[in-house]
């Protein structure tokens, strides 16, 4: 297998890291991106491999770390967006978006934006981390992407991985011809400190007795990692959302061509992003 430089975001804890291990191991250039600069650093140090910090609640953050990508690595080969989390009350980013949609959602995508022209010059796989809960809880609307008319922690979080998906399909769908593979997946109910903030339902699962029955990081990075080192329209299909290593069913929303561009249009707008790459179909 060819070596490979993979980006992983979110990869100070959990299945992040648990990748970024694997990944490592079988000798590919890994690159850890996670929020907490202890933790993100630990984790680098005991692969040897390079880190850096963002926290996706600032896109001036997120900017920065695609500057700092460019700067470093010739090619990208994998770029996984795994950065993600649940928020209990609405809270509004300094950028001015609900911070759910905006740090699993809005900051992938527009680091994803940002990288373009290196991920298609890389002929690059963009894994993004989805969740079933955008079949369970979502409640989507294109003009209400902010909850700001209602606002639950489960439908924002799903609201968010619908988005993941539908992002997943409009980047296929642009950039497939370019070179780009895009790939979501649902990595399980995977035991780590996701939720740990949150007063939604999720957090009974995730922070009680009740986690003891969840999947392992290692076994919730499987999907991950599978996707970043086979080869994507032999190994799996582009476009596509995958569960335990297979095609599975999404929302019926998510097949909806229309609302993916609208969403990815409207997408640029909101992180201000109009000078970015991918402003055009």
């Amino acid at each position: 297998m060819a070596r490979r430089t993979i980006v992983i975001t979110g990869a100070s804890d959990g299945i992040g890291a648990s990748a970024a291990r694997q990944l490592a191991a079988d000798g590919h250039q890994v690159v850890v991106v996670g929020r907490s600069p202890q933790k993100t650093a630990a984790v680098a140090r005991d692969l040897g491999t390079d880190f850096f910090v963002a926290d996706f609640a600032r896109l001036a953050e997120v900017r920065a770390l695609a500057a700092d990508l460019l700067d470093r690595y010739e090619r990208i080969d994998v770029l996984a967006n795994n950065a993600g989390g649940i928020m209990a009350d609405r809270q509004v980013s300094e950028d001015g978006h609900e911070l759910t949609f905006q740090v699993n959602y809005l900051a992938p995508f527009l680091l994803t934006t940002l990288l373009l022209d290196r991920l298609e010059e890389s002929r690059a796989s963009v894994i993004s981390t989805s969740s079933a809960a955008h079949r369970l809880f979502s409640d989507f609307h294109l003009d209400d992407l902010e909850a700001e008319r209602s606002y639950a922690p489960n439908a924002a979080y799903g609201n968010a991985k619908l988005a993941v998906n539908l992002f997943t399909r409009e980047l296929d769908r642009r950039y497939r011809a370019s070179g780009i593979s895009a790939a979501a997946f649902h990595p399980g109910v995977v035991a780590t400190n996701f939720a740990a903030t949150s007063t939604s339902s999720m957090r009974v699962m995730y922070q009680t007795v009740l986690s003891r029955f969840l999947t392992s990081s290692a076994k919730g990075a499987d999907t991950l990692v599978w996707l970043a080192t086979t080869t994507p329209g032999v190994d799996w299909e582009p476009g596509s959302y995958y569960v335990k290593r297979k095609i599975a069913t999404t929302h019926p929303l998510v097949s909806d061509a229309r609302l993916a561009a609208e969403l990815w249009d409207r997408s640029i707008a909101m992180v201000s992003a109009a000078d970015a790459p991918g402003t055009a179909a």
